[in-house]
């Protein structure tokens, strides 16, 4: 499923007239004709009307407009489009109050590379700005709820790309639980799958009390395995998503390598 399969954008289409658009063969912006589409004349305006703003900022690769324009739910449309620069990121925390508790270590993938900042070392607002600022899109796990406001407060930053939080695709799909049961069901291995968040607070408190080394260096490992997953987690559910939406009618499947 990429962007310019979807129509949702356009005002007065939904879900189901989506999909009738789709029956009748409209798979692509590039297909409509609003004299044979399924939909009435205003209706046919208001989506040629989106799609002459849709296709320049597509062209200029404006994720923004696209994150403000798509329904919550449907965010995941995004990740083919912009899988490529996407950043993925998870966080360790010493709690889980964002106005009581210390963020401890942040890791980032972005085009194949993983960075993990670390408190006391190199987690600044200043670190956190730079490897934010060009993202197209940010993909976590419960993001919104816990990683977000926590960078958001302990920082003063503020975190304004498109989001795909894949908490809430993958409930979608039937895959509940938190992120390690999840990767369990769908096959995605752990080096340390014996580590909780709990113990991510334990291993912080051995390093900053005890100048445990190896304590931070089996935290760290751990942070970067999360963000790393969220990967293959996204492929799963962005091919689970399309199966059930327009891989059904178009009986294509989805553009992001299948993980299975």
């Amino acid at each position: 499923m990429r962007i310019e399969n979807s129509f949702v954008p356009a005002e007065g289409v939904g879900e189901s007239r989506e999909r009738s658009l789709w029956e009748a063969g409209v798979l692509t912006w590039a297909d409509f004709d609003p004299s044979r589409a399924p939909v009435g004349p205003k209706t046919g305006e208001r989506i040629e009307s989106f799609l002459a703003e849709a296709l320049e900022r597509l062209d200029d690769g404006d994720a923004r407009y696209f994150g403000e324009r798509f329904p919550a739910r449907e965010s995941w449309r995004l990740y083919e489009n912009f899988r490529d620069d996407a950043l993925f990121f998870d966080i360790e925390t010493t709690g889980l109050d964002a106005a009581r508790n210390d963020v401890t270590t942040v890791s980032v993938t972005q085009s194949g590379e993983t960075t993990t900042l670390v408190r006391g070392e190199d987690l600044t607002a200043e670190a956190l700005r730079a490897q934010f600022r060009d993202a197209p899109l940010v993909v976590s796990f419960n993001g919104k709820q816990f990683d977000v406001p926590f960078l958001e407060d302990n920082f003063a930053i503020s975190i304004d790309a498109p989001h795909l939080d894949l908490m809430y695709p993958c409930r979608r799909v039937d895959l509940t639980g938190g992120l390690k049961a999840i990767e369990t069901e769908v096959g995605i291995d752990r080096d340390r799958p014996d580590l909780s968040g709990r113990d991510a607070v334990r291993l912080w408190h051995r390093y900053a009390r005890d100048g445990d080394d190896g304590a931070l260096d089996t935290l760290v490992s751990y942070n970067r395995e999360d963000t790393e997953n969220l990967r293959n987690l996204a492929d799963v559910v962005a091919h689970r998503l399309h199966d059930a939406s327009i891989g059904q009618i178009a009986g294509e499947p989805a553009g992001v390598p299948d993980p299975r």
